[in-house]
């Protein structure tokens, strides 16, 4: 449906994400892949929304002046917010544990901010979901590490795989917000544009 109207448009999805990547396909979107490397560093003042609002803008001006008119640029970014502080990817299964173990018989809030950036503009989106695990234990823990080993994911974890199922006991707010998309809030600014 959308994909008619947008057709005077190029979505260009810059994200390596293949959650992300099959997102886009799901909403029936035309668009391509281009991807910049860039260093995720944000000033250390920053918190929850201000981070993941910082960083996907941080990931849309790698292309200023580079758009053509017709173009639309998508960029995103997504932490686990938990304690007042960031979850972002972790480096190990030490890490992974940690933070997982951290998060068990709590709530934390999985935030993601989405930047749409054209030749003359820029505007930014985020969401925000609460997340509540069950109680834990170590077992289940290292067994998810050492067979899903989700050291590309934010938190720590993928609410879609086995995890998941057996670890969450609610969500509130958008389910695809947590898997990195609001894709609800994507679909409708991108109908804005019509």
């Amino acid at each position: 449906m959308l994909r008619e109207k947008l057709q005077k448009y190029k979505i260009i999805l810059a994200s390596g994400s293949p959650r992300r990547q099959q997102f886009f396909k799901d909403l029936d979107l035309d668009f391509e892949i281009r991807l910049k490397e860039i260093e995720e560093i944000y000033p250390p003042e920053l918190k929850a929304v201000e981070i993941t609002d910082y960083l996907a803008e941080l990931k849309a001006k790698a292309f200023e002046g580079e758009l053509k008119e017709n173009e639309i640029l998508v960029t995103s970014d997504t932490i686990v917010w938990h304690q007042n502080k960031a979850l972002g990817k972790p480096k190990n299964a030490e890490e992974a544990f940690t933070m997982i173990k951290s998060m068990s018989n709590t709530t934390h809030e999985v935030i993601t901010s989405v930047c749409f950036k054209t030749s003359d503009s820029s505007t930014l989106l985020h969401d925000i979901t609460k997340v509540t695990f069950n109680d834990l234990s170590d077992e289940a823990i290292l067994y998810y590490i050492e067979n899903y080993k989700p050291y590309d994911k934010a938190g720590a974890y993928g609410i879609q795989e086995w995890f998941g199922f057996m670890a969450v006991a609610k969500v509130e707010g958008s389910y695809t917000n947590v898997m990195g998309l609001p894709t609800a809030k994507v679909y409708d600014f991108l109908t804005t544009l019509v």
